[in-house]
């Protein structure tokens, strides 16, 4: 069984480059750079999303799932994840959990989302940096609304690249 690193000026340097993969994880979905995300996450990466209704077994499946719920110009998203709690252990793994807050704006729909839930992650690292093998989260709330009962709402949308 691995033994959890007690946190040193060294550990300090892997934490932050954890935090630096969950970043970048929570950059390219909101960019819907789904494609990119072979960058911070393993092929063989789980995933246990909304409490687990939607999980996937690697990372081509939690891409397609993407691509297909959050791919297109009017899903726009903004997550935020802060609040770390992260373990390193002598194996070269690691665990995490993060609190949530994510904003999600349906414009097809009319629909806005505001939400809040913490993660649960597991990493390791590799040659190319530590990368994320399991990643979900169970909402600790959701509000829903309807975008077009907000007088005055105006939307500016940005551009992906």
């Amino acid at each position: 069984m691995a033994e959890k690193l007690p946190v040193t000026p060294d550990l300090l340097v892997e934490l932050e480059l954890i935090k630096r993969a969950k970043y970048a994880y929570l950059r390219m979905v909101d960019q819907h750079r789904f494609d990119d995300l072979h960058e911070v996450m393993t092929d063989g990466c789980t995933a246990a999303y909304s409490d687990g209704e939607y999980s996937f077994d690697d990372l081509a499946g939690i891409i397609a799932f993407l691509h297909e719920n959050m791919g297109r110009d009017q899903f726009l998203s903004s997550h935020a994840c802060h609040h770390p709690e992260i373990d390193i252990y002598d194996d070269g793994t690691a665990t995490g959990v993060w609190k949530l807050e994510d904003q999600v704006i349906i414009t097809d729909f009319g629909v806005n989302l505001r939400g809040a839930a913490f993660y649960e992650d597991r990493y390791v690292k590799t040659e190319r940096g530590w990368k994320i093998t399991h990643t979900g989260y169970s909402r600790t709330f959701e509000e829903m609304h309807p975008a077009t009962s907000i007088e005055g709402l105006h939307l500016k949308m940005g551009q992906f690249s």
